[in-house]
C-alpha cells in the first residue's frame, strides 16, 4: 500500500497525522434529550487513531431531528455532553469534528421534542417510513419553510457551529448531502419554490452558500468543512443536473475558504469527481463507500483525494489504523447493532493482539 496514506496534513486549522478519517456514522444512542453520554466518550475516544473524527449528524435546532435519540448540539445541556466526548478523543491525542445536519423533511413528529410537521424546501412528502418509539410510520407531508425561516435557518446553523465550539470541538461539518435538508434544496424533484432559493441552479445552492458562510463567519473558515453527495438517490432525492449544480456550488464556496470538501461518490460519477477535484482550492476529503483500503489509498496516491473517509470499517474496527498499518485482519461489521441500543455492537469490537 502507498505511503501517502500515512502523510501528514493541514486541512484549515486542524493538522492531521495521516490521511484515513472516519465517516459521520448515525447510531442512535443518545439520551432522548439529545444529549451525549459517557458511552458515546467511550466510542469516540476509542477510534481517536484515525486522523480526524467527523461525528455522527447533530440536529442544529429542534426542527433538524430527523431520527430518534440523536444528538443535537443547541442547548447548554448538549454542550456538556458533548464536551465530554471532545474531552475523551482529545486526552487520547484526537481530533474530532461535529456534523451538523438538519433532516428537513427526513423526519417525524414523534422524534422531535415539539412533536411538530417537519419542514422543507416544498411540502413533498418522502416515500418511506421512519422508525419511531412507536414502530414504523409513514412520514408526513412536510411544512414549506418561508423566505424569513430560511433565513432563521442560518441562523440556527451559525449558533450550533458556536456551541460545538464551546463543546470543545475542533470544527464542524455542514452535511449537505445524503437526502437531507441541503440536499433537499439541491433537488428539483423536493425544490419547487418559486422565491430567491429555487428554480434556477444558482438559486438552490443558495441556502447552502448562505449556510456555509454563517457558519465559517461564526467559528473560522479553518475550522468548517461541508459534505456532498452528488447524484445519491438516498432518502428519495432525484437530482437531473448534477454536472451543472455541483461545480456551480463548488465554485461558490471554494471563495469561502473552507477547511475541506468532503464528498460522497456514491453514484461512482469519477468525471464530475475530478471536475470538483480540479474547482476544490482546499483539502479533498472523499468516501469511495464499499470500496477497499486499497482503492481509498491509491485516491491520496494520485491526487484524486488528499484524506479518505471509512464508515463501517471504522465502526467495527476501533484501532482501524493499527490494523491496516500491521496488516492484522479486519473485524466484520454487525448490521444488527448499528442503530440504537446498548454497547453492544458500538464500544465492545476487539482490538487486535499480536
Amino acid at each position: 500500500m502507498s505511503n501517502a496514506l500515512w502523510n501528514p496534513i493541514v486541512a484549515g486549522e486542524i493538522s492531521l497525522p495521516h490521511r484515513l478519517a472516519m465517516a459521520p456514522l448515525t447510531r442512535n444512542r443518545s439520551t432522548p434529550e439529545g444529549i451525549p453520554t459517557e458511552l458515546n466518550a467511550e466510542y469516540y475516544a476509542q477510534r481517536a487513531s484515525h486522523a480526524l473524527i467527523i461525528t455522527e449528524g447533530t440536529q442544529p435546532s429542534a426542527d433538524g431531528q430527523g431520527y430518534p435519540v440523536t444528538p443535537g448540539i443547541y442547548t447548554e445541556e448538549h454542550i456538556t455532553g458533548w464536551r465530554k466526548v471532545t474531552d475523551a478523543v482529545h486526552k487520547a491525542d484526537g481530533r474530532i469534528v461535529i456534523q451538523l445536519m438538519h433532516a428537513g423533511r427526513i423526519s417525524h413528529p414523534d422524534n422531535t421534542p415539539h412533536h411538530r410537521q417537519p419542514v422543507a424546501p416544498s411540502p413533498v412528502r418522502p416515500t418511506g417510513e421512519m422508525f419511531t418509539a412507536s414502530g414504523l410510520q409513514e412520514m408526513p407531508v412536510p411544512r414549506e419553510l418561508s423566505t424569513e425561516e430560511v433565513a432563521a435557518t442560518v441562523d440556527d446553523f451559525r449558533r450550533a457551529a458556536a456551541a460545538a465550539i464551546a463543546a470543545g470541538a475542533d470544527g464542524v461539518e455542514i452535511h449537505g448531502a445524503n437526502g437531507y435538508l441541503l440536499h433537499q434544496f439541491f433537488a428539483t424533484n423536493t425544490n419547487q419554490r418559486t422565491d430567491r432559493y429555487g428554480g434556477s441552479v444558482e438559486n438552490r445552492i443558495r441556502f447552502a452558500v448562505e449556510v456555509a458562510t454563517a457558519v465559517a463567519d461564526e467559528i473560522g473558515a479553518g475550522r468548517t468543512g461541508i459534505r456532498i453527495s452528488p447524484g445519491n438517490p438516498f432518502n428519495d432525492i432525484a437530482e437531473s443536473d448534477t454536472h451543472e449544480l455541483y461545480p456551480a456550488l463548488v465554485r461558490a464556496l471554494a471563495p469561502l475558504d473552507l477547511a475541506y470538501l468532503h464528498i460522497g461518490n456514491h453514484g461512482g460519477d469519477d468525471e464530475l469527481l475530478h471536475t470538483l477535484r480540479k474547482l476544490w482550492p482546499n483539502t479533498l476529503v472523499l468516501n469511495r463507500a464499499g470500496t477497499d483500503i486499497t482503492t481509498r489509498a491509491k485516491d491520496v496516491e494520485d491526487g484524486v483525494a488528499d484524506v479518505v473517509t471509512v464508515g463501517t470499517m471504522a465502526l467495527a474496527n476501533p484501532d482501524l489504523v493499527e490494523r491496516i498499518r500491521s496488516g492484522a485482519p479486519l473485524n466484520t461489521p454487525d448490521p444488527a447493532t448499528f442503530y440504537g441500543g446498548d454497547s453492544t455492537g458500538y464500544t465492545d469490537y476487539p482490538t487486535h493482539t499480536a
